[in-house]
């Protein structure tokens, strides 16, 4: 397309450390790796003798019973070892209650242990063969009969009426939340927006499938399987296989994509563990793309209702976000929706509110971004549509309503540079060029318009530990349970401990994902990094202490005497002033076996005196075909202030990873349902539309320089959420600039613009 404005190049997130590895955009540690194939993955475990593979047969039916169920065909097809229902599978604890508890990754997941059928696709067989082309051959053979419940329920819409309130929502917060009188405020406000959006259900779908590997040894079982935190899976697999967590060692280095899908313990590793104490062998399963959908996680469908009142001049005079969300009947997750809208924008009336509506289908959970993600469609699509209303700038609504600390704790942000955001990416990306009427702006065939949405997602810490150890070499070695999904992990966790100990980076070593380690939080929820990497510090603080302790009582070291507090750790040496040692020289003289100090960071305060997000503005250009309705994103640019940078190219790649994935939340994803058995039926990514390279021609993200005191030890606030954050509501805002249609059932896609198009044929 033509007259597409370059973006200015990004600029240095951090500031130019010369002594120091934090903040430099290194290269990926775990990338020669990855790119060799060297990088062992959960099914590729070549070198484990005997292993048998595993294929899942999928239910039929949405809810039911099983009235019969016939393997004989199976067990007697070539090379199969055996299979297994809920008639002989080995015994699992009982299903977990209903409602979640303190940790809903952590509690018994059974499959095979019951009749009942409670979802399209749920497990009813697992069968265990020599080779994989065996096994699902021979899965085709089990036959199954079923009786139906002739009352399912599949339809969000349609069930919106039965709708219960839950007694919490993801992440711990509140159900709902009120504050002044909201009904009074908007019934006297002078302009007001009532709208309500439908999201539907999206599916995580990263390249990587779901997979595990399991090996017995006696009673103790090793399970190769990609999980985000390591430490829950171990505890999930011991609850469901009733044996001592100690008994249990999850492996998991290379994760592969994620999104949050690999948070929860799925079926494929329950079932892996099952097969191999049956057969008594280790047994590996992978789910089918189709079987992913049935049995991996899912963003729940959501009804929102954005109701805003405001004066004559933008101020903001009440707020309120009423939420639908699917869940389900065995298992309970309201996604935090309504939460986006009550950190963002200053308002003395506000009325946030949660409904679960229970729909036979599989159980949601989480999705890069929960809550969040959707809940900003909502907020900023309905700002968006009172500048409208207002007859002004989304921008300059959206600063005059900046809160002066967080309208719903009233605590002070521990930073918050969104005006910043907005006015940096204004000025990037030529905001002032945006039409001020849709429909105005053409190239061509293309209508084009541009439209500018917030970003947010909280600061979380979780209890994380880490253990580091200095060898007599001046080589130091990292530790922890903590896993990285593409995210870098074993990067950025290097660069920490590089800096701290004064060494090159190629002098550290990363060892991550075996619950061997110490417990950390793992990834997700943007909390990794934080925890882990706090952890770490502190480990590495340790290691320095007891050196230069060392250091400093010994007479033979040009140190001696020296205050151990002034004697710090560079450039692979101890250094005082002008005085230094070479940390080998030292520690093989001092420490011959090496020096190691473990760190243990308790994560968030329990009273904490400071709000902490993640902030930004997403920008977008699109253009809609005159004639065919078809949407092309022509660039985008996202602002963010997430405090310290630990690296800046694994930064811009997260950021830029999640406004993609934005893009197909917005354009293109969309898990359909078919009402009359509860399947999804688009099933694979030939129907289940992810956005590719030719969706995207230009895209940036930079980070703004933020100082942030008080969210964790490292001044970091994480960033693999907030980036696919306001990304479809800066779309849809695009959409309406390009055509004067408002959209607001997602997502966006031809059919729902095509009929409010001009009609170019008229004469």
């Amino acid at each position: 397309m033509a007259n597409r404005s370059p973006l200015s190049p990004a600029v240095n997130p951090v500031e130019e450390n010369t002594q120091g590895s934090i903040g430099k955009p290194l290269d990926r540690v775990d990338g020669p790796l990855k790119v060799t194939g060297r990088a062992k993955y959960s099914y590729e475990y070549r070198s484990i003798k005997d292993t048998a593979y595993g294929f899942i047969v999928g239910a039929a039916i949405a809810k039911g019973r099983i009235s019969a169920i016939d393997t004989s065909r199976a067990e007697a097809a070539s090379r199969v070892l055996a299979v297994l229902t809920y008639q002989n599978a080995p015994k699992q604890a009982p299903p977990h209650p209903r409602e979640p508890g303190e940790n809903r990754y952590d509690r018994s997941e059974p499959f095979l242990f019951s009749p009942d059928v409670r979802y399209q696709g749920e497990p009813v067989a697992l069968v265990i063969a020599e080779t994989f082309e065996a096994a699902r051959h021979a899965a085709g053979l089990v036959t199954v009969g079923y009786v139906k419940d002739r009352e399912a329920k599949f339809d969000l819409v349609a069930n919106q009426s039965q709708a219960y309130k839950p007694k919490g929502v993801n992440a711990g917060m509140k159900t709902d939340t009120s504050e002044g009188d909201f009904d009074g405020a908007f019934a006297a406000a002078a302009v007001k927006v009532d709208v309500t959006y439908h999201l539907p259900h999206e599916h995580n779908m990263p390249m990587e499938p779901h997979a595990a590997q399991a090996v017995w040894e006696g009673d103790r079982l090793t399970l190769y399987s990609g999980q985000q935190i390591a430490a829950a899976a171990q505890s999930t697999i011991a609850k469901t296989l009733q044996i001592p967590v100690e008994h249990v060692r999850i492996v998991t280095p290379f994760i592969g994509g994620g999104f949050g899908s690999k948070v929860p313990t799925h079926a494929q590793a329950v079932l892996a563990a099952l097969g191999a104490k049956a057969v008594k062998r280790p047994v590996k399963i992978a789910q089918t793309r189709p079987q992913m959908f049935a049995n991996t996680n899912h963003r729940p469908e959501c009804l929102q209702r954005m109701r805003l009142g405001a004066n004559r001049d933008g101020t903001l005079t009440a707020i309120a976000h009423d939420v639908w969300t699917q869940t389900t009947p065995h298992d309970e997750f309201i996604e935090q929706t309504a939460s986006f809208s009550r950190v963002l924008y200053a308002a003395p009336n506000r009325l946030h509110r949660h409904w679960g509506v229970i729909l036979d289908l599989p159980s949601s959970d989480i999705m890069r971004a929960p809550g969040e993600e959707p809940g900003s469609v909502a907020q900023e699509c309905g700002m968006d549509e009172l500048a409208v209303a207002l007859d002004m700038d989304p921008i300059e609504l959206r600063i005059k309503n900046e809160p002066k600390d967080d309208p719903e704790t009233h605590l002070p942000f521990s930073s918050r540079s969104l005006v910043e955001c907005y006015r940096e990416g204004a000025r990037r990306f030529g905001w002032s060029k945006r039409p001020k009427r849709p429909g105005t702006l053409r190239d061509g065939r293309w209508l084009v318009g541009y439209g500018v949405a917030s970003a947010m997602f909280p600061t979380f810490m979780r209890p994380s530990s880490a253990v580091v150890r200095l060898n007599a070499d001046g080589t130091a070695i990292v530790k922890t349970d903590m896993t990285d999904i593409g995210t870098g992990s074993y990067t950025v966790l290097n660069q920490i401990a590089a800096e701290s100990l004064g060494l090159p980076t190629d002098r550290v070593s990363v060892e991550l994902g075996d619950t061997q380690f110490p417990k950390s939080a793992g990834s997700g929820g943007s909390f990794g990094a934080a925890s882990a990497g706090s952890a770490l510090l502190l480990a590495c603080e340790q290691v320095r202490s007891q050196i230069a302790q060392l250091i400093s009582k010994d007479r033979r070291s040009p140190l001696a005497g020296i205050e151990p507090g002034k004697i710090l750790l560079q450039g692979g040496q101890a250094v005082a002033g002008k005085k230094s040692e070479p940390l080998p020289t030292a520690l093989s003289r001092l420490a011959p076996s090496g020096i190691e100090g473990k760190g243990e960071h308790q994560g968030a305060e329990k009273e904490p005196k400071y709000s902490s997000h993640a902030f930004g503005a997403q920008f977008a250009e699109l253009g809609v075909d005159i004639d065919t309705g078809e949407i092309r994103v022509r660039r985008m640019l996202g602002v963010f202030g997430s405090g310290r940078i630990l690296n800046a190219k694994t930064a811009r790649s997260q950021l830029v990873g999640g406004m993609i994935m934005g893009i197909g939340a917005g354009l293109t994803e969309e898990s359909i349902v078919d009402l009359r058995d509860g399947s999804f039926v688009n099933h694979d990514l030939a129907e289940y539309h992810v956005p590719v390279h030719a969706d995207v021609p230009q895209i940036d993200a930079i980070c703004l320089e933020e100082k942030e005191p008080y969210a964790n030890p490292l001044g970091i606030k994480g960033l693999g959420e907030v980036g696919i954050v306001g990304v479809a509501a800066a779309l849809a805002n695009a959409v309406y600039n390009a055509t004067g249609i408002r959209v607001r059932e997602f997502p966006i896609t031809l059919d729902k613009v095509l009929g409010g198009l001009p009609d170019t044929t008229a004469t």
